[in-house]
């Protein structure tokens, strides 16, 4: 029993040499991180870096790629392209690919520093609210609305009046279900420009997740006198009018079905669900 104990421990500590990658990331999470994508057929692994580029967002730099040997080390493998290393570029956009992340204890096996000496290139003037505000938006834009507020949170103690920062930082909470943080941002940028259709929009949103539809009422008729971004004001009515769908209120439904379809000339998705929601409704 305690032979067969040994060998299994030996077998058990093989093993997790070999699985030093664990396959449980998404590209959106490894910025500034060397990564693995999964074994390809002649059981080498592609691996690179992972860095934000000021234009083109999420990157890869293609670095080559390596097996992984019987005792768990890892062996980089020599390019067949001469100038391959270092100058392919990849943009990627958020998937659900798992990827590894590669263990730092690796990075001397795969001559590979911890931070590539070309990174400080894309560093430059990365604590400006223009490049904090980019990357907010961009990480909002892929719905990774955690991550944005910790760039547009900085953004926003350097210059908390910077155009569309305040609708951003709004956006990124009533994602979060912080609908108490979106209307006090909303209501800045309002008052920093009164005449900005996308802050009322949204603050018409928070006040419907907070079930607050007088306000929700309010911020429309504003909206209809100070709007010219039509699809905005149909949206806060299918809105309203689908909260009170929900609750089965026939006739203040009917009232925000109507006001909706008023701001379009021809059927639109905000217009085709609400006759859906009727004819629940009439069943």
């Amino acid at each position: 029993m305690k032979y067969f104990y040994i060998l299994l421990t030996l077998f058990t500590t093989s093993v997790n040499k070999q699985n030093s990658l664990k396959f449980d990331k998404r590209n959106i999470q490894c910025e500034d991180k060397w990564i693995a994508y999964q074994m390809d057929k002649d059981s080498t692994y592609t691996f690179g870096f992972i860095y934000m580029d000021s234009q083109a967002g999420l990157t890869f730099n293609y670095e080559g790629k390596f097996k992984i040997n019987k005792d768990g080390t890892y062996n980089k493998l020599k390019s067949e392209f001469k100038n391959e290393v270092g100058f392919i570029k990849s943009r990627l956009h958020p998937n659900k690919i798992a990827i590894a992340e590669i263990p730092e204890a690796k990075f001397k096996e795969l001559h590979i520093e911890k931070t590539p000496s070309w990174l400080k290139a894309h560093k430059t003037d990365e604590n400006s609210v223009d490049r904090l505000y980019r990357w907010g938006y961009m990480y909002n834009s892929w719905n990774e609305c955690g991550k944005a507020l910790t760039y547009l949170k900085k953004a926003d103690k350097i210059n908390s009046k910077f155009k569309g920062l305040q609708t951003e930082l709004a956006y990124s909470y009533n994602a979060l279900g912080k609908f108490d943080n979106a209307e006090f941002t909303l209501k800045k940028a309002i008052q920093e420009n009164p005449e900005d259709c996308y802050a009322y929009k949204e603050l018409a949103y928070t006040y419907t997740k907070l079930e607050n539809f007088d306000k929700v009422a309010e911020t429309y008729l504003i909206m209809t006198k100070n709007c010219t971004e039509h699809t905005f004001i149909q949206e806060t009515a299918h809105n309203l009018a689908y909260e009170y769908f929900k609750i089965k209120d026939t006739i203040n439904f009917i009232k925000w079905k109507t006001e909706a379809e008023k701001w379009s000339n021809s059927e639109s998705k905000y217009t085709n669900n609400l006759n859906i929601m009727q004819t629940e409704l009439e069943k």
